[in-house]
């Protein structure tokens, strides 16, 4: 069990797994893996997703590169816990992958990257570390609402489409 997934489920991280800093994806390396931690609960009977905010202020799922990380669901758990406080448990497979548009930095291009989406109940929230995140809880509509706001069509679609796999996903359960 990789240290993220330890922190979630409330354990005391080993010391033998703590992760080393990595370089991030340079510009003319290997792109890296990209995943989203899809946070959910159940509350008085209603099915409600934690989203966190961007640096602009716009809502989206805790997600991020996948570094040095065991597994993806690892990576999953890792920006589950710092961008939102979250500790619960994450699936070890992606129930679906979206594609999502990183803005233009500096003088570079937008570029679209695949996001591999893995559910995560939460169990727990603490302060995150990024506090500017601001995690907040919202209905099945509220969350769709909330991340088609300032995206494309076309990437507000498939963040819609996470939304609703999940809502699919976990009524079956």
């Amino acid at each position: 069990m990789g240290v993220f997934m330890q922190l979630l489920s409330g354990r005391k991280p080993d010391p033998s797994l703590q992760r080393r800093p990595s370089p991030r994806g340079s510009r003319s390396g290997p792109e890296r893996a990209h995943v989203a931690a899809v946070c959910y609960r159940i509350r008085d009977g209603e099915l409600e997703f934690l989203l966190v905010r961007t640096k602009n202020g716009h809502w989206t799922f805790p997600k991020g590169g996948v570094d040095r990380d065991a597994t993806h669901a690892d990576a999953a758990a890792r920006e589950a816990y710092e961008e939102a406080g979250v500790r619960g448990s994450v699936e070890r497979t992606p129930f679906i992958s979206y594609n999502h548009c990183k803005p233009r930095w500096m003088n570079s291009r937008r570029r679209v990257i695949v996001v591999h989406a893995h559910l995560c109940e939460v169990k727990q929230l603490v302060t995150p570390a990024e506090r500017y995140r601001d995690p907040q809880w919202f209905n099945v509509e509220k969350a769709k609402r909330r991340l088609q706001k300032a995206r494309p069509s076309e990437f507000a679609a498939e963040v819609v489409s996470v939304i609703d796999r999940a809502t699919e996903r976990l009524r079956r359960r």
